[in-house]
């Protein structure tokens, strides 16, 4: 088996290992973002919106935070777009 650091995973790349054979194994925590991935954006996504002090706060669900790896603390960048939100990973 070789290991292969960007193979075709539903128009992603990701690692996993390639035998001989023509079988592929893909790293399994990286398939399973991109099927989660897959899921988000076939659905519409209810999140919340909350208030702490004067600040309006927009409560992503966990789906979303674990497919884009977001993390606490984190910036985005956040644009209006046709009278709609758009959150960028910055």
């Amino acid at each position: 088996m070789e290991h292969v650091k960007a193979m075709d995973f539903n128009s992603y790349k990701i690692g996993g290992w390639k035998c001989p054979c023509g079988e592929k194994y893909y790293e399994p925590e990286q398939a399973h973002r991109v099927l989660l991935l897959n899921k988000l954006k076939k659905e519409a996504i209810r999140a919340k919106l909350g208030r702490i002090k004067s600040n309006l706060i927009l409560r992503l669900p966990t789906g979303i935070e674990h497919a884009l790896r977001l993390k606490q603390g984190e910036d985005v960048l956040i644009s209006i777009e046709n009278d709609a939100i758009k959150i960028k990973q910055a």
